[in-house]
């Protein structure tokens, strides 16, 4: 599979925009999701989807995109796998739904059977079968990280979970991130028509803040939003308007002293941290097609005495707002006329990095 050579300066003073044909052209969308998502880390969930020994849970990463169905597992020496849930004999899906109390894995169409940790056990009217079984028998293992009680996977990946994520975890290390609870009330799916790169785009600056979100701007203190990068992930920290909630900051943060009311993570390539003095928004970037994403707001709580106040109050209306401009922006890369921009080296750091991780990620 051959893409355009796409090149983003280094120096972003001389750089300019992905082109507009990124965003709309469908052989660069499935060369992205083989030659970016099928590398790259994938959030799953969190451990209670398996908390108990004889769990399992069957998912399909990245729905939409990669749909790779895996399942996890907990085994009864409390290991947890993730694991492909393709049955290795005539690939019929293993696990159709959540479990407790398991002793294996067994696939109704023929009978083999696999332990939690995927290893082959049995297979029926296979006694003559030459060679058998082999390590091409057992299920397929991921791997499988885990941040707090937060799961992430990945079907080949190209850098280390620790590279991918190290500057958040060391930044964010005195947060309790256990006591944080799923609220299901608080979680939705948002369809956006507008390709997954541009959603991503206008997330990663602040730039468009007092234009786009009138609340959001009174929130935070624009002039003191700033932006730091890293070398898969970066971050946006948002500086408390005047009044407003901020984190309780310990003295061993490097942020202590600083009134913060949003810590903004991004992370390669599709996924979104923000943490709000009440908790933490996860947002997971889901490309359907070349112009059509699906965003999944996934809210655990930890004050809900800060909820309704704050940078983190109004998600749904800034999201919404998101949506309409991201949409239009969308319209307009279908333009003849356009074909790249520039960028502002004081607000714009972020996306000129997305830009040359994208760039880098389509060579050949």
């Amino acid at each position: 599979m051959s893409s355009p050579q796409i090149h983003v300066d280094a120096d972003i003073t001389r750089a300019e925009t992905l082109p507009g044909y990124v965003y709309r052209d469908p052989a660069i969308y499935e060369a992205q999701r083989e030659r970016i998502f099928a590398h790259s880390w994938q959030w799953l969930g969190d451990t209670n989807l398996v908390k108990v020994p004889g769990q399992v849970h069957p998912l399909t990463m990245l729905e939409g995109c990669l749909d790779e169905p895996i399942v996890l597992t907990r085994d009864h020496d409390d290991a947890v796998h993730c694991l492909s849930n393709v049955c290795t004999h005539r690939s019929n899906i293993v696990v159709e739904g959540p479990c407790a109390g398991e002793r294996h894995l067994r696939c109704r169409y023929h009978g083999r059977r696999f332990g939690l940790d995927g290893c082959f056990q049995f297979m029926p009217e296979f006694e003559q079968t030459c060679d058998f079984p082999s390590e091409r028998d057992n299920l397929p293992r991921l791997p499988l990280e885990q941040w707090g009680p937060f799961l992430f996977a990945s079907i080949n990946p190209s850098i280390s979970f620790a590279e991918l994520v190290e500057p958040m975890q060391s930044r964010l290390s005195w947060l309790p991130l256990h006591e944080f609870q799923f609220d299901a009330s608080r979680s939705r799916d948002y369809l956006v028509q507008a390709n997954w790169a541009l959603y991503c785009d206008n997330y990663l600056e602040g730039f468009h803040i007092p234009y786009v979100h009138a609340d959001l701007t009174g929130a935070l203190d624009y002039g003191q939003y700033s932006t730091e990068g890293f070398d898969w992930c970066n971050l946006q920290l948002g500086i408390a308007g005047k009044g407003e909630p901020t984190f309780d900051l310990p003295k061993s943060s490097p942020d202590y002293g600083k009134q913060v009311a949003a810590y903004y993570w991004w992370v390669w390539p599709n996924m979104m941290f923000n943490f709000y003095p009440w908790g933490l928004s996860v947002n997971i970037v889901k490309p359907l097609a070349v112009d059509r994403t699906r965003v999944s707001f996934l809210a655990y709580v930890w004050d809900e005495s800060k909820l309704a106040i704050g940078a983190g109050a109004e998600l749904d209306r800034v999201e919404r707002e998101d949506e309409e401009i991201v949409e239009a922006v969308q319209r307009g890369v279908r333009s003849r006329l356009y074909h790249t921009g520039r960028y502002s080296p004081t607000r714009e750091q972020c996306v000129h990095h997305f830009h040359r991780l994208m760039a880098a990620g389509l060579q050949d």
